[in-house]
């Protein structure tokens, strides 16, 4: 799945008043149309050696993976919840932000599995992720 501008302007509807406000996670889109997200590595994402804290990758990985199935199904009435990550942490990092970069690999009708390579501002790799989503209908 390929996104637009405009999709990147929806995703951002979802930060508001969230863990992904708190982190300052913004979302775009690459020339090839993946979606992105992108953290900054500072106190509110650092470990206490100083370092990106791994719960705060996965919770990048995670949130680019959520929005990004949740915009194809939400117009549709449904919404999505994630149910399985994975995360190597390969290379760490002190300071500037990291980018997520998320390919949809399965879109089925009741799942969705998305990769993510999570990167520093020099582009090498620092993380590999994967996620799985279950599309569901939304609770009243």
């Amino acid at each position: 799945m390929l996104f637009t501008t405009h999709q990147v302007v929806q995703a951002e509807r979802f930060r508001p008043n969230t863990l992904v406000d708190h982190l300052d996670i913004r979302f775009g889109v690459d020339a090839m149309g993946h979606l992105t997200a992108s953290m900054p590595v500072d106190h509110r994402t650092h470990q206490p050696a100083g370092l990106l804290h791994g719960g705060a990758t996965a919770a990048l990985a995670e949130t680019l993976g959520s929005v990004g199935s949740a915009i194809p199904v939400v117009p549709g009435g449904k919404t999505t919840v994630g149910i399985e990550l994975n995360v190597n942490h390969l290379k760490g990092v002190r300071d500037g932000r990291v980018i997520a970069t998320g390919e949809l690999v399965h879109r089925g009708r009741t799942t969705h599995v998305w990769d993510i390579r999570v990167r520093n501002e020099r582009e090498e790799l620092v993380a590999v992720c994967r996620l799985t989503n279950m599309i569901i209908d939304p609770r009243p």
